[in-house]
Parts: C-alpha cells; sequence; structure tokens
C-alpha cells in the first residue's frame, strides 16, 4: 500500500498537442499504452457509499487489481491510499489483497460485486526529475463508458515518485505557460458513477476540517484551507453545466471561508497569503450571479401590486442579466486564471510552516477579535438604520465562517451558537435582498413607468419587512450578544 499524491487537471483535447510541445517535456521520451479498465460495485453500489473503488485493469497482456480509497483531495491535489496486486485472467481476486484493503469487502459485498461501468483510454507517460525529486506527468485521452452512455477523457495527471509535494505545483505552473488547463476535481471512478446513475451531482455543502486541540495553528490552518478549497473546487462542475442557484450559493461560501481563513494566517505565525487578491476578485465575478437568482427566485415572486404581465415583463430582463452574469462568471471558472489560483493555494497546503502558538490561543484570539466588532457594529441595535444593519450582517457572517472552521474543536457547544448566529445573519440578510434589488434597479433598463411601478414595490415590501422582522432580528440580537461564547467553555475531548 502506498498513498498516491497526485495533480489532476482537464484539458481540450486540442491543448494536448500544445502540451507535447511544451519546453518542459522536450528532450524527455514518452511511454504510450493502451489502458482497459472495469469497475466493479454492488447493485446498491455499497463500495462507492464507502469511498472505495475497486477496479481490473488490462495492461498488454497483464491485468491488475486495484482498491483506491479517498482520504482526502483539496482542490486539484489528491492523497489516497492505493492497493495494487496482480490477477489473472481478468478475474477479482479480494483474497488477494492486502489485510489493509480487505476490510472494505464483507462476505455480503464480495458475493454481488459486478461491473458497474469501464474506462478506455491511452495513456502517454513522462519522467520529469531534478534533484532528489521525481514526477510522472501522464496524458489520458478516452472515454467513460456506461451501458450506451459515453463520456470524453482529456486530462493531466502529475503523480509525485519521490521529493516533496511542491514538485508537482512547479511543473504545472511551467506547463501553464503553453498549455490551457481547466478544474477537473473529479475523478474517473466518480464521473463514471454518475454516468452510470449511481450518483446524482449535487451541491457540495461546507465540509468540516479535522483538526484536533493539539494541532499545530500552522498545520490546523492548511487542513482548514484544504475542507474549504474542496468544497469551492467540488461545486465548479455542477456550476458550469447547472443553473441550479445552490452551485453558486456554496461557491461562494467556500470563497467567504477561504477569505476569512487569510485573514487567520498571520495569527497563526503564518504569512498573508499571496492568493487572497485574486481570491476576492473571483468572488466579484460571481456575485452578480448569486443577486440576480435572488432577485428573480425570492424577490420578485415575493412583491405585491405589480401585475402578472409587468411581472413578465421584468421576469425576461431579469433572465436576460441573469444568463448574460453567469456566462462571464463561467468563464472565469474555465479561465487560466483560476486554474493558477487554485494552484497557489495548493501550494500552501503541501507548506511545511508550523506557525507558532498553541491551538488553543489562536481560537480565542481569532473569535474574540470577530466577536469584539460583531457587538461595536450592534451597539444601540434598536435604533440602527439600514446601513448600519447591514454592517452588522457583514460582521455577524465574517464571525459564523470563523466559528464554523473552529467548531469540530468544541464539539457540540458550538451547535447551539452557530445557529443563532446564522439566524441572526439570514433575518438581517432578507432586507439587505431587497436594497441589493433596488440599488441593481437601473441595470434592468426597464421603461420609466415599469421601472417606477417597481422601485414602488420594492420599498413598500422592504417597508413591510422592517416592520415584521424588527422584533424577531432584535430578541434573535439581544439572545446571541447574552450567550456565552462557545470557546469560551471547556474545549471537548479529540
Amino acid at each position: 500500500m502506498f498513498d498516491e499524491i497526485e495533480l489532476k487537471l482537464g484539458l481540450a483535447p486540442g491543448e494536448a498537442l500544445h502540451l507535447r510541445r511544451s519546453a518542459v517535456l522536450q528532450g524527455l521520451r514518452s511511454s504510450r499504452r493502451l489502458l482497459h479498465n472495469v469497475y466493479f460495485d454492488t447493485p446498491d453500489f455499497d463500495l462507492m457509499r464507502q469511498g472505495v473503488a475497486l477496479r481490473l485493469r488490462k495492461v498488454g497482456r497483464r491485468w491488475v487489481q486495484t482498491v483506491k480509497a479517498e482520504a482526502g483531495q483539496a482542490g486539484a491535489l489528491t492523497v489516497r491510499p492505493e492497493w495494487e496486486v496482480p490477477v489473472r485472467a481478468g478475474r477479482l481476486d479480494i483474497g488477494g489483497l492486502p489485510e489493509a484493503a480487505r476490510v472494505f469487502f464483507t462476505p455480503a459485498i464480495v458475493a454481488t460485486l459486478t461491473p458497474c461501468f469501464s474506462t478506455h483510454f491511452e495513456r502517454t507517460t513522462w519522467v520529469i526529475a531534478r534533484a532528489g525529486e521525481r514526477l510522472e506527468l501522464a496524458l489520458d485521452r478516452g472515454e467513460i463508458r456506461a451501458g450506451r452512455s459515453r463520456q470524453p477523457i482529456s486530462e493531466v495527471e502529475l503523480e509525485l515518485q519521490e521529493g516533496r509535494p511542491v514538485f508537482l505545483f512547479d511543473v504545472a505552473e511551467r506547463l501553464m505557460e503553453t498549455v490551457a488547463f481547466h478544474m477537473e476535481p473529479r475523478s474517473k471512478a466518480e464521473r463514471g458513477y454518475q454516468l452510470a446513475g449511481a450518483v446524482v451531482p449535487r451541491p457540495v455543502k461546507a465540509i468540516a476540517p479535522a483538526i484536533e486541540m493539539d494541532d499545530a495553528p500552522g498545520r490546523a490552518w492548511r487542513t482548514m484551507v484544504g475542507a474549504a478549497l474542496t468544497q469551492l473546487t467540488a461545486n465548479v462542475p455542477g456550476l458550469l453545466a447547472d443553473d441550479d442557484p445552490e452551485y453558486i450559493h456554496q461557491a461562494r461560501v467556500a470563497i467567504r471561508r477561504l477569505l476569512a481563513l487569510a485573514g487567520l494566517a498571520r495569527l497563526a505565525g503564518l504569512r498573508r497569503p499571496a492568493w487572497r487578491g485574486d481570491l476576492r476578485a473571483l468572488m466579484g465575478k460571481l456575485a452578480p450571479v448569486r443577486e440576480w437568482d435572488v432577485f428573480i427566485g425570492e424577490v420578485l415572486p415575493s412583491l405585491k401590486g405589480i401585475t402578472p404581465r409587468q411581472h413578465n415583463s421584468i421576469l425576461a430582463t431579469a433572465v436576460c442579466r441573469q444568463r448574460l452574469v453567469r456566462q462571464r462568471a463561467r468563464a472565469a471558472l474555465r479561465s487560466a486564471e483560476f486554474v493558477a489560483l487554485v494552484l497557489l493555494m495548493g501550494r500552501d497546503l503541501v507548506s511545511e510552516l508550523e506557525g507558532g502558538g498553541s491551538m488553543r490561543q489562536w481560537a480565542k484570539t481569532a473569535l474574540d477579535s470577530r466577536l469584539k466588532t460583531l457587538k461595536r457594529r450592534g451597539r444601540r441595535f434598536d435604533r440602527l438604520d439600514a446601513a448600519a444593519r447591514h454592517r452588522l450582517r457583514i460582521a455577524a457572517k465574517k464571525l459564523r465562517y470563523v466559528a464554523d472552521a473552529f467548531a469540530p474543536l468544541y464539539g457540540e457547544a458550538a451547535g447551539a451558537y452557530l445557529e443563532r448566529l446564522a439566524a441572526l445573519q439570514d433575518e438581517l440578510g432578507r432586507a439587505n435582498d431587497l436594497c441589493m434589488a433596488l440599488d441593481g434597479l437601473p441595470r434592468l433598463k426597464l421603461d420609466a413607468a415599469l421601472a417606477t411601478r417597481l422601485r414602488g414595490a420594492l420599498e413598500r415590501s422592504l417597508k413591510d419587512q422592517a416592520a415584521q422582522a424588527d422584533g424577531q432580528a432584535s430578541a434573535l440580537w439581544h439572545g446571541l450578544h447574552k450567550r456565552r461564547p462557545f470557546w469560551r467553555k471547556p474545549a471537548a475531548r479529540t
């Protein structure tokens, strides 16, 4: 058994020629082989539900049985345990696997294993080395097959064989000088399961980082960033292919988490991340999509005093604006700049800096700082105007993302506090959605009469919402203000 550490990037079929001509590969010998893989699972996909992939691979006249268990992924970087054993005549031999791999295969699973999907592709490989470091670069081109369904394969994998993981990023960044990559966070097995109908793609919500109180702050920070980066990249395929508003929402949640963590780096004794500015720029490209999603899906249906004809006219115009900003957002996520940003964040995940201080002190300092800002913004809550409540909402959001990151250290004690914080943020957010709609009204470019009608409806809705929610928001604020923060209670044992 060994841990596979690799970078995986997608590329358009036409980019394969640019890859072969890259200066990185000049003078290096390549080897080429056809690979035929059959993936097995039970009719209920029990292995997939454990995060395990079982395949038979034919290489020439030889057959190899492989088991992969997903252990961790962050952006384009994947680290996972893998076991390989030779088999005869293309038949499964579960008993021949090492004991550590056999733990996934109960007698009931073994008895019902059947082919699920297959992959067929040409793999061209190069070995790239420098002093004490070596990796294999593989160009895979072919297709995934499940029944009559087909999906193309066109991707590059860089697998570390010797040395530091940062070598992967050095080579990838040099390749990007001549090759246009795009993000493809899904493994061939994951895409195969989707093609076979075993998995329905869904937006990926926040992933709890696996941190403990005795971790070094620097190590914990990297784990937190890795979890948030995985959430961001995992939502990219859905965001590119599906108009479901939840994809853009979860991608923006991940970006906010990453920005919050960037602000915590110095408190952990680390340098300020170089990627913070580029990440803010990406957020600026995704934000308009979310604004139109909210306007079309939530704000417009709730307005009163607009006739069905006026509603349909406004909706048609808003959908056109929505479509335009969605195209721009997708272009940003397909761009080389986005790949470079993910690789830049990936470098921080494999750095060896541990930072200073203790985990407990780092968490307390970071959370106390955010709480102090929140309390300052919420002074005299019942007298706050709309602008002041917006600033309070932003402070609540920032505290929430930092608190989410540290919550695994405190167990159930964090749950109730975070629920109250989220409820306050949501309550304040409803008014903000209406204010954003008012601010965005000129972008609809409606005729004067219809624009006036819409503005009046928005202003009435904002006034009604404020009257209905004022007492609830006040109760949420005062209840949270009086509640003892979970990080000032004894930490959960890990």
